[in-house]
C-alpha cells in the first residue's frame, strides 16, 4: 500500500483531554460526546485532533492518549491525530513505537507525534523515574522511535530493535519535541523533524533552525505558537461564559498549580474576571471568530476546546456546529 502524501500543514483543530471538574460531565459521557463530536469535525473540514496526557490527576485528565486517538481514528478518515504531547521519559520507548505504528496503519497514515520530558514530580514519582533522567530518557527514546520505525540498525539495552509493523507513513510519523526552552529547541532539531514549542519566544526557533543548519538538515516542521487554543463559538458569550467559568477555573487553576509547582509562568486565576481578561478561553461570537481566524499567520494553529473541563458538552456542540456552518463553511464559500 502506498503510503499517502505528507499532509498540509495543521491549521484549524479540535482538542481534548478528558479533564472534568468536580460539578463536570461524567467520564463516560465525556469519551462518548469526544467520539461523536471528532466524528462530526471530521466531515465538516476541521484538520487535526490534539490528544494531551498526564498521570494521576484525580480529576481524570487522559493518561491514554494513544488508546483514545486509536477510538477516534475508528471514527473518522481525515483529521490527523495530534499527540501533543506524550510526556515520553515515563514510557518504555520500544511499546511507544509499536503502538504509534499500529495506530498508523490503522488510522491510514494521520498520526503526528509530540514528545515532551514532562515537568510534574508527582508523575515521575508514580512510574519510579529520577525526574533528573528525564531528558536523557527522552532523547534515548526519540532515538529508539525514529530507528524503530524505519528499520535503521540500533541496539536498545542490550537488544536489537524489531518493531513491526513499519508505520504507514514514510520514513516514518511526523515526530516532534513540545518544550519552551533553547535547550528544547536545540533537540528537536537534532533528534526530531519539529518542534511544538511552549512560548512564542522567536529565540527558540532561531535556535532550532541554526541547529538544523550546523546539522546539515532542512528547516524542519515548526507549530508557530498561538493565542488561539481553547475556542469556543456562541451566540451569546456572556451567559456561555458565565456556564463555562467553573469549568474553566478548574482548568487553569489546575495548570496554575502544577506549573508553580515547577517553577513555570502561569497567568492570573484569581477569579473568573482575571481569568477572561487573560484571554486563555476565548468565548466568541461567529463574526468575532470569523475575524480571530482571519487574523492568523501562515502556520498558526486555531483550536476549539468544546468539552472544557468537563463543561455541559452541549455547549460544546453549539460551538461546534457554528464554527463549522457559519465560520468555516463561510470561509470555504469565499
Amino acid at each position: 500500500m502506498t503510503a499517502p502524501a505528507p499532509a498540509p500543514p495543521l491549521r484549524i483543530g479540535i482538542r481534548y483531554d478528558m479533564r472534568s471538574s468536580p460539578q463536570g460531565t461524567s467520564q463516560q459521557r465525556m469519551h462518548a460526546q469526544a467520539l461523536e463530536q471528532c466524528a462530526y469535525a471530521d466531515s465538516h473540514g476541521i484538520d487535526h485532533v490534539q490528544l494531551s496526557e498526564h498521570h494521576g490527576s484525580d480529576d481524570s485528565y487522559c493518561p491514554s492518549p494513544l488508546i483514545l486517538a486509536a477510538a477516534i481514528a475508528a471514527r473518522t478518515a481525515h483529521m490527523r491525530l495530534l499527540i501533543a504531547a506524550l510526556v515520553l521519559p515515563l514510557h518504555d520507548p520500544v511499546r511507544v513505537a509499536e503502538d504509534v505504528a499500529v495506530l498508523d496503519v490503522i488510522s491510514g497514515g494521520r498520526v503526528e507525534l509530540a514528545c515532551a520530558p514532562g515537568y510534574r514530580e508527582a508523575e515521575y514519582a508514580m512510574f519510579a523515574i529520577d525526574p533528573a533522567e528525564r531528558w536523557t530518557r527522552t532523547d534515548e527514546g526519540l532515538r529508539v522511535l525514529r530507528a524503530a520505525w524505519t528499520g535503521e540498525p540500533m541496539q536498545y539495552r542490550g537488544a536489537p530493535l524489531d518493531v513491526w509493523p513499519r508505520p504507514l507513513q514514510r520514513p516514518h510519523p511526523p515526530l516532534y519535541v513540545a518544550g519552551r526552552t533553547l535547550a528544547a529547541a536545540r533537540r528537536a532539531a537534532a533528534l526530531a523533524d519539529g518542534m511544538l514549542p511552549a512560548s512564542a519566544d522567536p529565540r527558540l526557533h532561531q535556535a532550532f533552525l541554526a541547529e538544523r543548519e550546523r546539522l546539515g538538515l532542512s528547516s524542519g516542521r515548526w507549530y508557530t505558537p498561538g493565542t488561539t487554543h481553547a475556542v469556543i463559538v456562541t451566540e451569546d458569550p456572556e451567559r456561555t461564559w458565565a456556564q463555562l467559568a467553573p469549568h474553566a477555573l478548574h482548568d487553569a487553576r489546575t495548570y496554575s498549580g502544577w506549573a508553580a509547582a515547577a517553577g513555570l509562568p502561569y497567568a492570573d486565576t484569581s477569579d473568573a474576571a482575571a481569568l477572561r481578561a487573560a484571554n486563555l478561553y476565548q468565548v466568541v461570537t461567529v463574526d468575532e471568530c470569523r475575524a480571530l481566524l482571519d487574523s492568523l499567520e501562515p502556520g498558526r494553529r486555531f483550536v476549539l476546546h468544546p468539552l472544557l473541563g468537563g463543561a455541559d458538552p452541549q455547549l460544546g456542540w453549539t460551538s461546534l456546529e457554528l464554527f463549522a456552518t457559519r465560520v468555516l463553511a463561510a470561509q470555504t464559500s469565499d
